[in-house]
C-alpha cells in the first residue's frame, strides 16, 4: 500500500511503471478523486479567504459603532460551507484509500519488464540434471507403487486435491520439514518460531491478501477466522501496529506451519500428483530489515532457500520475475525451480520477495533509531515448500526397481538410505 501523499505527488512516475505490470490497474478513477478534492480545497480555500476578509471589515465596522449582524450570519454561512467542503476532502481521501488497498506495488527499477512467465530471466542454475539408463516415472506413479503416497483415497475423506502420505512417505515429509528447521536455524540464523494456523482479515489485510484474493483464501463460518495460505501471513503479522527496535534488525524468522489455498484460477495445472494441492506443507523464511539493507537481505534470503537444495543434491535454477509474472505486494521476485525428471522440466518450489514497505504501511510495521520513526521493510520466501521437495526426491533418486535413494543429507533424520516398496 502506498502513502497518501507520495502517490499524488508521483501519480505519472507510479502510473508508468504499474503498466508494465499484468492486467495493469485502471488509474482513471484515482485521477477523478483527485480533480475533485483538488476542488474542494480550491473551493475552501476561497471560501476562508473571503471570511479573513469579511471578518477583518466586521471588526473595523464594529469599531465605529455599525450594525454587522447580517455581516456576521453571512460570515457563519461561509464558516458551514467550508466544513462542508473540509469533509469532503476526508470522504475522499478515504475512498482514494480504500482505492489504494487494491493497487500492487511498485516493480523495482532492476525488474525487467515482461508481459508473463515466458520473460522471466535465468539468474543462475546449480547441479545438472541426471541421466537415467531408464524412463524414469513421476512422483504420481512412483509413489502409489511404493505404497508412500495415496491419492484416491483423499478423495473420499476430503476431495479433489488432497493427499495421503503412508509409512516412509510419512516419515519422508517429517524428516524434510526438521531438515528445513534444523539447517535455517542452525546455519542461517533464523530464529525458529509456530504461529497460529487461522488469522483474521486484519492480518490478511495487513500482507495483501485481502481484500483482493478472497476467491483464493479458505474462510471459518461464522467467525473472523481464515485458514493460513503461507506462513508469511501470521509471521508477518506478529509485528503489526509495533515498532521494532533498529539494532534489532534484521529481525529473521522460520517457521513450520500447513497451507491452505482454494486455487482459484488454476484448475486444469497441475492436476496429476500433489504439485498444487488446497493444504501443503512448507517451512516459510521472513525478514524485516532497515529499507537500505533489504535487497542485500533478499540476496541472502533466496541464497538460504537455495542452500536447502544444494545439501539434497537436487538440481535447480533461479529466475527473477518479470514485471507481469510478479505478485501484488511484491517489488522483486526470485522463483527457485527444481528439476523434475518425471515431468522433464523446472518446476517452482520457492518464492523470495522483497516487499518493501508495501505490507509494513498496510500492517502499521515501523523500526525506530532514536527519535525517528520509519516503516521496515519486510521480505519472505519459501525454505521450501515441503512437498515439492517430496516429489523432487522421489523424482530425481529414483532407481530402476522403483526404490528411491534417500539423500545423504536426510539419512538421520529417516534411519535409512533406500525407501523401498511395503
Amino acid at each position: 500500500m502506498y502513502d497518501l501523499s507520495y502517490f499524488r505527488t508521483h501519480f505519472d512516475a507510479i502510473a508508468g511503471r504499474l503498466a508494465t505490470r499484468a492486467n495493469p490497474p485502471n488509474l482513471d478513477q484515482f485521477r477523478e478523486l483527485d480533480a475533485r478534492r483538488r476542488s474542494a480545497i480550491s473551493q475552501a480555500e476561497e471560501l476562508k479567504r473571503r471570511r479573513n476578509e469579511e471578518s477583518a471589515r466586521i471588526a473595523e465596522q464594529r469599531r465605529s459603532g455599525a450594525d454587522t449582524a447580517e455581516q456576521q450570519k453571512q460570515v457563519r454561512g461561509l464558516g458551514d460551507q467550508i466544513s462542508a467542503l473540509d469533509e469532503q476532502v476526508k470522504a475522499l481521501d478515504e475512498e482514494f484509500r480504500g482505492l489504494l488497498a487494491g493497487i500492487p506495488n511498485i516493480p523495482h527499477e532492476s525488474v525487467p519488464a515482461g508481459r508473463d512467465s515466458e520473460d522471466n530471466k535465468e539468474v543462475r542454475r546449480d547441479g545438472e540434471p541426471r541421466s537415467f539408463d531408464f524412463e524414469p516415472k513421476a512422483h504420481w506413479d512412483l509413489g502409489p507403487a511404493l505404497g508412500i503416497l495415496d491419492l484416491e483415497r483423499p478423495a473420499k475423506i476430503t476431495g479433489a486435491r488432497f493427499a495421503l502420505y503412508w509409512g516412509m512417505g510419512a516419515r519422508l515429509e517429517r524428516a524434510l520439514i526438521n531438515f528445513m528447521l534444523d539447517v535455517h536455524t542452525r546455519h542461517h540464523g533464523y530464529t525458529e518460531v509456530l504461529p497460529p494456523f487461522m488469522v483474521n482479515s486484519q492480518s490478511l489485510f495487513g500482507t495483501g491478501n485481502l481484500p483482493k484474493f478472497k476467491e483464493d483464501l479458505f474462510k471459518l463460518e461464522g467467525h473472523d477466522f481464515w485458514l493460513i495460505p503461507t506462513a508469511e501471513v501470521p509471521v508477518t503479522n506478529i509485528y503489526r501496529d509495533e515498532t521494532i527496535d533498529a539494532d534489532a534488525l534484521p529481525v529473521k524468522l522460520c517457521a513450520y506451519t500447513p497451507c491452505f489455498r482454494s486455487e482459484a484460477g488454476s484448475y486444469g495445472r497441475d492436476v496429476r500428483g500433489i504439485i498444487r494441492q488446497h493444504q501443503f506443507q512448507k517451512v516459510e523464511l521472513v525478514k524485516f530489515t532497515r529499507p537500505e539493507d533489504s535487497y542485500d537481505e533478499l540476496e541472502k534470503l533466496t541464497a538460504d532457500a537455495e542452500d536447502i537444495l544444494k545439501r539434497l543434491g537436487l538440481p535447480f535454477r533461479t529466475v527473477v520475475l518479470c514485471t507481469g509474472d510478479m505478485g501484488f505486494s511484491s517489488a522483486k521476485t526470485y522463483d527457485i525451480e527444481v528439476w523434475l525428471p518425471g515431468q522433464n522440466g523446472y518446476k517452482e518450489i520457492s518464492s523470495c520477495s522483497n516487499f518493501e514497505a508495501f505490507q509494513a504501511r498496510r500492517a502499521g510495521i515501523r523500526f525506530k533509531s532514536g527519535k525517528k520513526s520509519e516503516y521496515a521493510h519486510t521480505l519472505n520466501g519459501s525454505g521450501l515448500a515441503v512437498g515439492r521437495t517430496w516429489v523432487a526426491i522421489v523424482e530425481n533418486y529414483q532407481q530402476a526397481d522403483g526404490s528411491v535413494v534417500v539423500p545423504e543429507a536426510l539419512r538421520p533424520y529417516l534411519g535409512t538410505e533406500v525407501i523401498r516398496g511395503r
